[in-house]
């Protein structure tokens, strides 16, 4: 070979290996800036009003939301109205995300940190999807990040608490990052995405009445107004209503909440087919109709069903001696005060068509036998203090007779 051509074999070599330097630098560089960097939006610049519906998918479990009409619904609750608050958090929390340390790690290593779609492994999916239904931006929930506890308290006590979440965008390895969010609540269960709105019972109650499959057990309360005692509807015998215990149908269910909505029910095996019944009417003029089931599952939730209705005059009756300023005012006030209670009667009758699991312990007061509502009775000839010696002078019945 001669000189000439070697030379420029040398040449051609240098030249091709500057080229597949610069190639392979280049190509690491397009691959770092695929990366999303530390302090970097996760979504980068994303319109989070594109967004008209949201998916939430965890092992065989998937619940969609989505805005129909003029409200967002849970598709899996028959088209339940959604928290709308649970939404716009969800959404904007994870367009607000900013990476607080970007991974670089494998396909191979992505099942160490549980980033691993929900077919295949335990990762949450959640998808923010576009009017055309197709995903706009998904993102892939992994392990979360704890923090151990530190608790001075004589009772011990403590434990972690989980102070950010592995992540991963679009499926995409180069997307995997560490942010300081846990994500809590975006779980596939669709009881934790309704609205929780529900009706409630305006104190003071003026009248109750239980109906039970065993009519020895049915009862009816009444008092003629708010600050009168509550007195026991066709007593027999010794009955006597217990003041203390019948205090609570004062404010029977003020704040009353439920678990779940139940979709299709099944009235024989909810216990609606045989329901226990109770009516309850208020001084404002509503008239609350349950129909209550039988414990279902380990929570012993009830199943509810309610009918609302409404008595109240619908014209103000001026008072003796009025002056005539004084009646503009009130009739204003009144008018302004007729329009709340017909929102309130609209809305707490739309809840009339959908069948509700509660906790027991919310509507207690509706599960009690006529029995409950009694004065516990003493047996008969009994001291009232069994401990004390007979015969022991007032005001000593308490003293320990061995010498203390």
């Amino acid at each position: 070979m001669k000189g000439k051509q070697l030379g420029t074999l040398v040449v051609a070599a240098a030249v091709l290996g500057g080229l597949g330097w610069y190639v392979r630098n280049r190509g690491a560089q397009v691959s770092e800036k695929a990366r999303v960097g530390m302090g970097e939006k996760l979504l980068g610049n994303f319109d989070v009003n594109s967004v008209t519906a949201l998916r939430v998918v965890s092992g065989t479990n998937a619940v969609n939301v989505a805005f129909s009409g003029d409200k967002w619904v849970v598709k899996e609750r028959g088209g339940y109205p959604a928290n709308y608050t649970t939404i716009t958090e969800m959404v904007r929390k994870l367009s607000d995300l900013k990476v607080t340390k970007p991974l670089n790690v494998g396909p191979s290593r992505l099942s160490a940190l549980d980033l691993v779609p929900p077919d295949k492994g335990p990762g949450v999916l959640v998808e923010l999807l576009g009017a055309d239904g197709k995903p706009l931006k998904s993102v892939l929930l992994g392990k979360k990040v704890m923090r151990e506890g530190q608790d001075n308290s004589p009772f011990g006590g403590g434990g972690g608490f989980p102070v950010g979440r592995y992540v991963m965008v679009g499926g995409d390895a180069k997307t995997a990052a560490l942010v300081n969010d846990a994500l809590g609540g975006s779980e596939a269960k669709s009881e934790d995405w309704l609205s929780k709105d529900f009706f409630k019972v305006e104190p003071p109650v003026l009248n109750v009445i239980v109906i039970k499959a065993e009519a020895t057990n049915s009862f009816q309360l009444t008092r003629t107004n708010e600050f009168s005692a509550w007195e026991l509807v066709d007593a027999k015998g010794e009955e006597k209503l217990e003041t203390s215990k019948a205090a609570q149908y004062g404010t029977l269910l003020g704040s009353p909440a439920f678990d779940d909505v139940v979709i299709a029910p099944d009235l024989a095996a909810l216990g609606l087919d045989k329901p226990t019944t109770a009516t309850v009417r208020t001084t404002a003029g509503f008239v609350y109709e349950f129909k209550l089931g039988k414990e279902q599952g380990a929570n012993a939730s009830i199943p509810l069903q309610l009918t609302v209705k409404a008595e109240f005059p619908r014209e103000r009756t001026p008072g003796k001696d009025e002056k005539p300023e004084d009646k503009t005012k009130l009739d204003q006030e009144f008018k302004d005060k007729l329009v709340k209670l017909d929102e309130k009667l609209k809305a707490e009758q739309g809840y009339s068509k959908w069948t509700y699991l509660v906790s027991k312990w919310s509507i207690d007061p509706l599960l009690k036998n006529r029995g409950d509502l009694f004065a516990d009775k003493k047996s008969e000839g009994a001291p009232d203090n069994p401990g004390a010696p007979i015969g022991l002078p007032p005001g000593l019945e308490g003293l320990n007779f061995n010498g203390k």
